[in-house]
């Protein structure tokens, strides 16, 4: 570009250059000011080399094989100095100020006041003068190797407190079991070694180098055979990282929070998992689990569901508090290895088990072998059976290096004098190193009690834990009052040090029971709820449609087709909706009932398409499996995203009036009929919202199980249409990257007049659905997130939606109320003395709400089963201005327009409506080809580190509609 200028018209025209071309860019003037400051000072920064041509005197830069690069200005030459007519000095970059969840605008007073007793406990702090000091640890061997292994530095670290007592001026620690600890008050240095050797660390977790037992098989070394096993030296490494002030505590009380404030409740947390880490408990996060058989329930598959307690400390208006609540996890059934086996494969006996999947299953769990009655983890299992599978044995009295091959069967039977009744045929399990096996036989292993289950769980088994965990709210109190007795926390000296004392009683709370609110039916007939419930016995639906041009498939279920149908056209006329006579019943081919899925829908639709005499409205689908059919994702795919037709699945086992009733709700909400309506909305009189455009959204993530980092997480957000309803919606669901909570493609440029994200395409249906209407509010509800993620919903999410609304009208500015809402807490309420639920309705804002954020929980439904779980709801921002009372009163009424039921849900509708969208457009991708996003691109685990395959867009006949309905 600067070919044939001089020197010094080079320069000049390279400055020009810069700034021409930058200032009418669109690009920000921050990068312009790089680009520019950068060109000027071209020969100061890049080329002051120490000789060797890269610029950081390092010499192994790439550019050592390349002659140094010529002068940008010649030695006889002085660049011109820039005049500052020319160029002002650059404005400061306007940094966007951040948002933050804002403060309680106050109560509400709406609704019956009610007493209510809750399962936080106050907490006493008599001690803020202090400060928590906390240390990096650092655990190695004896060699220098770092202690990678869990659970083995809890053992260390007491044993360095009961050594060096004197060096650590006799203090008490908190340790978090990995690499921080937490002293009250400093220790003698900031930085501190020590040196312990411990005589009785099993092989649980780290072998080290040492090898297993002394007669187990493979150990053909004399001076392995005589080492020691058990003793292993450990060096211990202090290091002062930081200084929290205990004083934070009572400033967070007082509704000032400051940064030490999570660390400083961090620290108490952690003295609560020490606690219960010394009582030899699983510690699952804040929850802890004993081992102890009348915890254990069995839910099938060799799985038990283990019941513990969650404790953990709450900053609240009343003070600090302890929330204590029961919490069950998974855990494998402990005992003989083949007895697990069996049960989770399902089998009769262990000659029936499949191996490779056995072989995955048994991967890192930990055994006990009997006789010796050692801990070892399973590396693997051996290729060859016991009887088969060889290994070098030293011959005893024989030459230095005499050995014999034997195999494993042949060594535990003659040498070891161990009889084994089913082993020889079967394969072994491997203890030791890939290229150092130790073998045992299968009948001598048993699987050590509280080891995690981390698979998802079938529809089976989680039924069953449901049944088995449920408590009423009487018996909930009464267990959490022995755990906190059998906790003894009062004996825990680094609490007695912080001067911490828990009451024993539940907190007692104000509750407020909202009024139901009246619904719409059809014949202009009103009805209140009682006890968050309803009916349709003789009541006629408000917006039926007419479901014509249709037709039953029926992929092998067994049930009287015929009568099914004539049933639901009766059941149709009682509540209002005009259900014409199917076209057909297509009943699948016997030939294809063993296909694959994928096969067997599209054998269906060829012969469906062969005989109907154009693609139908809407298909009922009669599938054989009641829960998780492998049909379902297929069929629903090639339905909605194919064809564009609206079909419900149904598996008829117990088919009654009431059964059918729920079949059309759910019909009629998606072929865009309305089940009922709230009153206020048909008046309209809801406040703020029925006097100005206001769109609803709820936003939700569903991620794949556990332990799949391949499947991508899917983004659901729903958007309400037809203002001035609040009770019609529609969906827009994309994938993401695996186990990323935050939704990216809510604003998507793609170009300078293209926008491909999610709520453009929820605006513009808001729009055309409410007569030409831009929203003047937009009201979000957003799932799934923790308190740690409220800002990034501020100034992230929130961001791209109103990136959104800016590219689709630049002086568009809509007023934003953003709302979380929390199932996954532990906090419950229960009625002093009596056995019932707290009512539908009930709400509480207060005492065990957050001193100074803007929250309140409701117990919006009915609790039938077990003890009610309230949502805890919190209110991040609130530019349009609701009352307290309001905004209670539109959240409770949110819930009660979910179209699938007949009942008050816990959570608001949109939000539920978000997770069903995201589940049913999920099973799209169940047999998609996935080699694209695991292995090919070398194993990648990493959150966001793999390519997402996309979602296939719905056709545009469904794509407004409630097909997650």
């Amino acid at each position: 570009m600067f070919v044939g200028l001089s020197d010094r018209k080079r320069f000049h025209f390279a400055s020009h250059f810069s700034l021409t071309s930058l200032t009418h860019s669109p690009f920000s003037s921050l990068q312009f000011r790089v680009s520019f400051s950068a060109f000027l000072f071209l020969d100061m920064d890049l080329f002051e080399t120490n000789g060797n041509g890269n610029g950081n005197g390092n010499g192994n830069g790439v550019e050592d094989s390349l002659p140094p690069p010529p002068p940008v200005v010649p030695p006889d030459v002085v660049p011109v100095k820039a005049d500052q007519e020319d160029f002002p000095p650059p404005e400061p970059v306007k940094k966007k100020p951040s948002r933050f969840p804002m403060a309680r605008r106050g109560t509400g007073s709406k609704g019956q006041k009610l007493q209510l007793l809750t399962n936080h406990f106050k907490v006493n702090v008599n001690n803020s003068d202090g400060h928590f000091f906390q240390y990096s640890v650092a655990l190695s061997y004896e060699d220098g190797r770092p202690v990678e292994g869990k659970g083995v530095g809890r053992k260390v670290l007491d044993k360095v407190q009961e050594t060096y007592d004197s060096e650590l001026n006799g203090k008490d620690f908190a340790y978090d079991g990995e690499k921080t600890l937490f002293t009250i008050g400093s220790l003698a240095r900031n930085k501190l070694e020590f040196q312990v050797v411990l005589e009785d660390v099993t092989s649980n977790r780290n072998n080290g180098n040492c090898s297993p037992e002394a007669g187990s098989p493979n150990e053909n070394d004399k001076k392995r055979l005589k080492r020691p096993y058990r003793a292993k030296t450990f060096k211990v490494e202090l290091s002062f990282a930081a200084k929290i002030p205990m004083q934070a505590i009572s400033n967070a009380l007082r509704g000032h929070e400051s940064e030490n404030f999570q660390e400083a409740i961090r620290v108490l947390d952690i003295i609560l998992r020490q606690h219960a880490a010394k009582q030899g408990c699983l510690l699952v996060r804040q929850s802890y689990f004993h081992n102890d058989p009348k915890n254990f329930a069995d839910v099938g598959g060799g799985v038990l569901g283990c019941r513990g307690f969650h404790s953990s400390f709450r900053t609240t208006q009343s003070g600090l508090s302890l929330n204590i609540d029961v919490s069950t996890t998974m855990i494998i059934t402990p005992g003989p290895v083949v007895d697990f086996l069996i049960a989770n494969q399902n089998v009769r006996d262990p000659f029936s088990l499949d191996w490779a999947k056995a072989k995955r299953t048994l991967k890192n769990l930990r055994i006990k072998t009997s006789p010796s009655n050692q801990e070892f983890k399973i590396t693997g299992l051996s290729e060859l059976p016991c009887k088969e599978q060889m290994f070098t044995l030293k011959v005893k009295g024989g030459a230095d290096d005499a050995t014999e091959e034997v195999t494993v069967y042949d060594y535990f039977v003659n040498h070891r004098n161990i009889q084994l009744r089913y082993s020889a045929d079967l394969p072994c399990i491997n203890v030791g190193k890939p290229k150092r096996p130790t073998f045992f036989p299968l009948e001598l292993c048993s699987l050590v009690s509280l080891q995690r289950y981390t698979k998802a769980l079938s529809t089976l088994q989680r039924a069953s834990l449901v049944e088995k965990s449920r408590q009423k709210p009487q018996e909930r109190m009464r267990v959490l009052t022995d755990a906190l007795k059998i906790s003894n926390y009062g004996s825990e000296p680094m609490l007695r040090n912080c001067g911490i004392q828990i009451n024993p009683s539940f907190t007692q709370v104000d509750g407020r029971v909202l009024q139901a609110p009246r619904l719409k039916f059809g014949n202009g007939e009103d009805f209140n709820p009682r006890n968050g419930r309803w009916n349709f016995n003789n009541k006629k639906i408000v917006d039926p449609v007419k479901i014509e041009r249709w037709a039953v498939v029926n992929f092998s279920a067994r049930c009287n087709v015929q009568q099914l149908v004539r049933d639901l056209i009766k059941c149709g006329q009682m509540k209002g909706i005009m259900v014409e006579d199917p076209f057909d019943v297509f009943e699948e081919n016997g030939q294809f009932r063993r296909a694959p899925p994928l096969v067997r829908v599209e054998k269906m639709f060829e012969h469906m398409m062969s005989k109907l005499p154009g693609a139908p409205k809407f298909l009922l689908c009669l599938l054989p499996e009641r829960k998780n059919s492998d049909l379902y994702g297929p069929w629903k795919k090639k339905n909605l995203a194919d064809f564009g037709i609206v079909t419900q699945c149904i598996a008829p086992m117990k088919v009654n009036d009431q059964y059918l009733t729920n079949v059309l709700l759910k019909i009629n909400a998606k072929l865009g009929g309305m089940n009922s309506l709230l009153g206020v909305e048909h008046s309209p009189s809801i406040p703020i919202v029925s006097k100005a455009p206001t769109l609803i959204l709820g936003m939700d993530v569903s991620h794949g199980s556990p332990g799949q980092s391949d499947i991508p997480s899917i983004a659901a957000v729903v958007s309400s249409r037809h203002w001035p309803l609040i009770s019609k919606y529609r969906a827009c669901v994309r994938t993401q990257s695996p186990k990323v909570e935050m939704i990216d493609n809510l604003f998507k440029k793609v170009s300078d007049k293209e926008d491909e994200g999610i709520i453009r395409e929820l605006l513009i249906d808001f729009y055309a659905s409410s007569g030409k209407r831009k929203p003047d509010n937009i009201i979000i509800f957003r799932d799934g997130v923790s308190e740690s993620q409220f800002n990034q919903v501020l100034n992230q999410e929130l961001d791209q939606i109103i990136q959104a609304c800016k590219f689709l009208d630049e002086n568009w500015d809509p007023k934003f109320l953003v709302i979380v809402a929390q199932k996954n807490h532990h906090t419950k309420f229960f009625q002093p003395g009596s056995p019932d639920n707290v009512p539908p309705g009930t709400v509480i804002d207060n005492k065990v709400c957050h001193p100074r954020n803007y929250d309140f929980y409701l117990c919006a439904h009915a609790g039938m089963i077990g003890t009610t779980r309230p949502t805890h709801y919190h209110v991040l921002l609130d530019e349009i201005g609701f009352s307290t009372d309001d905004l209670q009163e539109l959240v409770h009424s949110l819930s009660y327009v979910y179209q699938r039921s007949t009942t008050a849900i816990s959570v608001v509708a949109p939000i539920c409506y978000a997770h069903l969208a995201a589940t049913q457009m999920g099973q799209f991708m169940k047999f998609e080809d996935k080699s694209e996003t695991s292995s090919s691109h070398g194993g990648l685990t990493a959150a966001g580190a793999v390519p997402v395959p996309q979602l296939p867009k719905l056709e545009e006949k469904v794509c407004n509609s409630m097909f997650f309905c």
